[in-house]
């Protein structure tokens, strides 16, 4: 594996400073990247990299094993649970799908210190 194909699921408050963090390494590569909110500062920062946007998270998933690791920031149940049940239903056994919490853990690494979630809840239909 030369990279990590990456793709990010919620471009608000937690997922933009880690979008910027995953755009500034050599060994990932960011395929997409999704929000609800196409005007969020991650969607704008995505378009001006090139990387490809949705207000559809399911288009991410789609991609099936072209894409290593789904993180997921938005901090809704019903969006891993939509992702988990489109991975079994895709017999996708390549595709990791990292939730909020191991997210905010690794930003919070990064940055020295505790980094915590600062979005509200968001319904997704």
């Amino acid at each position: 594996m030369s990279s990590f194909r990456v793709a990010v699921i919620g471009a608000g408050e937690t997922g933009t400073p880690l979008l910027a963090q995953l755009l500034s390494v050599s060994f990932v590569q960011v395929v997409g990247v999704a929000d609800l909110d196409m005007n969020q500062p991650g969607i704008k920062l995505a378009q001006e990299k090139g990387v490809m946007v949705t207000d559809d998270y399911m288009t991410l998933a789609a991609l099936g094993s072209k894409v290593d690791i789904i993180i997921d920031v938005t901090g809704a149940q019903e969006v891993r649970d939509q992702l988990r049940q489109h991975m079994i239903q895709s017999d996708n056994h390549h595709t990791l799908i990292m939730h909020e919490t191991i997210a905010l853990l690794m930003m919070s690494l990064s940055a020295g210190r505790l980094i915590t979630g600062k979005h509200g809840h968001q319904d997704y239909d």
